[in-house]
């Protein structure tokens, strides 16, 4: 071989050492930029929390069970809004029971104006904390300009509701209204091709018809139904109205707001929603005489409950000494392989799922699952760790939030126990193959598909072929096999044969008082009921709780602190509107994007996306 020219070889030695140097300067930027995040948002000595003051329940953006990843980049340029903001459910139960026994802690005031979404279950979570806290005797405040139908559902827990003279309260009731593309996907040449087990599996309907079907109609109105019952029994129980008050308020809204003239905060004051009409300043005054100091500003003395339960919440060093039960959260569409948080990925939860069953310290496992469901192939990898704690003989608990249907259910059947708030939506036990075709849309602007393959199903897979008569036979025989291999694992899991299960699934969604009637929850409470009961199964008196995540390499450990510290540093929400609108797109876009079973099988409820 020729030796290379001296120029070559020098040419060379300069671009390997630009490189070299390239890689050092974005190193030393790169440790330049932690050093500075350190000093700037995580370092110095912790402002001290004042010596009387209010809890400020100033939740802002949507309640969830776990956080999806933020970018520390867009961290960096700006605060986030409330519509992609997140807050922690757990972050608020544990600072309003740090408060309650915290004598410097007098009051607890709600301001709500920021909140995206809590939705009926996570509230029912967080009442029992609020009760503790009224029974000391310390006093809960509500204040706001317009409350909207979430926000007012935690409001609504307080002794005293405050409202702008110019606001209001906006309620509405539950509904189920989607977009359908049967007309759509015929207009653009598009062939979906569907297939499913389960007489009210409904996530294909919006691609075979133009309306939701009756039968579909009738199944959803028994559960919207009796979420809506929930939301009106509760408000009128903890403002002490008659029964059917918050139906007529509602219904007789227009009426109402004639009678004061177009003042929406009248309405609600008159219809006993609210107690005192206040605007800014007021209720400012009215806070400080409650609470009994303010701040060097001028407003009412408080501490914002993620800065208080940070401060309070016991630091963890590692240390692994004592019983303990670990909860793991699925939260999210169900994928294949390795996902973020926020996201639940076949091989990353089944990764927690078996450290937890190694690990001795580990005495019982509570999986807090809140899911519409997935990839069934994603499913059966999580399901599988699961049953590898069972034969461990480590107590399996499942807590259910909001929903947990089609996959979320697939995961939790095998359980030593199923709890589930009254508001948690289950079931829809089915599945579905979705698979379009683009041949006649390739067709109308002269694209043709032609070949040869080695056997009949060579290149049958392909979207820009129709799908042949024995791809059809072959994915109708696998949805069927996977039904009832669903049915099996349901009947196994919940000590029932075949046949009692069959009529409870066929895609069916239930409401948890009628999940627990028909066996398919075992009882309903919250986590932290779920988790005494795993304890006891475990046999333990005195034990701690781990939230078990996949760790952090310590880079991404500090990005993530940088990102939570500017993320409490929230924006206004007037884009808000701009975003309504754009979410019935994005929506249709995040279902495509999330059908990536390798085995083209997916057990999920479309509707169920009403509740997270």
């Amino acid at each position: 071989m020729n030796k290379p020219s001296l120029w070559r070889r020098i040419l060379s030695l300069i671009w390997r050492t630009i490189t070299r140097i390239r890689l050092a300067m974005s190193n030393i930027i790169f440790l330049l930029a932690i050093l500075f995040i350190y000093f700037v948002y995580l370092g110095g000595t912790p402002e001290p929390l004042p010596e009387k003051a209010a809890l400020l329940l100033n939740i802002s953006g949507t309640v969830v069970d776990q956080r999806s990843p933020v970018n520390p980049l867009q961290a960096l340029t700006g605060p986030p809004t409330p519509e992609t903001h997140e807050v922690l459910l757990r972050d608020i139960i544990e600072s309003i029971d740090y408060a309650a026994n915290d004598p410097a802690i007098n009051s607890l005031v709600m301001e709500l104006d920021a909140l995206v979404y809590v939705g009926i279950s996570k509230s029912q979570e967080i009442l029992p904390a609020l009760e503790s806290f009224r029974r000391t005797g310390k006093p809960i405040i509500a204040i706001g300009d317009y409350f909207t139908q979430d926000q007012y559902l935690l409001a609504s827990f307080a002794e005293t509701v405050i409202a702008h003279p110019l606001g209001g309260v906006v309620l509405e009731g539950y509904s189920s209204y989607r977009n359908y593309f049967r007309d759509a996907l015929e207009m653009v040449s598009i062939n979906m091709h569907i297939f499913r087990a389960g007489e009210h599996k409904n996530a294909v309907e919006p691609f075979v018809r133009n309306d939701m079907s009756e039968s579909e109609k009738a199944v959803t109105s028994i559960w919207l139904d009796d979420l809506w019952s929930q939301y009106t029994d509760t408000v009128e129980h903890h403002r002490s109205l008659a029964n059917g008050t918050v139906d007529d308020y509602v219904n007789n809204f227009g009426l109402r707001l004639r009678n004061e003239r177009g003042n929406a905060a009248r309405a609600a004051l008159q219809a006993g929603l609210v107690d005192r009409l206040l605007d800014r300043s007021k209720g400012n005054d009215y806070l400080i005489e409650l609470v009994g100091a303010s701040n060097e500003d001028g407003l009412y003395e408080a501490v914002e409950f993620e800065r208080y339960v940070g401060r309070k919440r016991p630091l963890t060093l590692g240390s692994m000494e004592g019983d303990r039960v670990a909860v793991i959260t699925a939260s999210g569409n169900i994928l294949p392989g390795d996902q973020p948080a926020g996201t639940i990925g076949g091989d990353s939860l089944a990764k927690l799922i078996r450290h937890a069953v190694e690990e001795d310290h580990f005495k019982a496992i509570v999986l807090r699952v809140n899911s519409g469901g997935g990839s069934m192939f994603a499913s059966e990898i999580i399901r599988e760790q699961l049953l590898y704690a069972r034969a461990k003989k480590k107590p399996l608990v499942v807590s259910m939030g909001a929903v947990a249907a089609s996959g979320g259910y697939y995961i939790a059947a095998d359980a030593d126990e199923i709890w589930a708030t009254p508001g948690t939506i289950t079931g829809s036990i089915g599945v579905f193959a979705a698979f379009p075709t683009f041949e006649e849309l390739l067709a109308r602007v002269g694209i043709h598909t032609d070949g040869v393959g080695t056997t009949d199903l060579a290149g049958a897979l392909r979207p820009d072929r129709p799908l042949s008569p024995e791809l059809v036979s072959i994915l109708n025989s696998g949805v069927e096999f996977a039904y009832r291999s669903f049915l099996d694992i349901v009947a196994e899991g919940r000590h029932m044969s075949v046949e009692e299960i069959d009529p409870l699934a066929e895609g069916r969604v239930w409401v948890a008082s009628d999940a627990l009637r028909v066996g398919l929850i075992d009882r309903m409470g919250t986590l932290e009921d779920a988790v005494a009961s795993a304890a006891s199964l475990a046999g333990l008196d005195d034990y701690e709780l781990d939230y078990v995540e996949l760790p952090l390499s310590p880079r991404d450990y500090i990005l993530k602190q940088l990102a939570k510290r500017v993320g409490g540093l929230m924006g206004s929400g007037a884009n808000a509107s701009l975003a309504g609108l754009l979410k019935p797109m994005r929506e249709v876009a995040h279902e495509l994007a999330v059908l990536q079973d390798p085995g083209h099988l997916y057990m999920r409820c479309i509707t169920c996306g009403l509740v997270r």
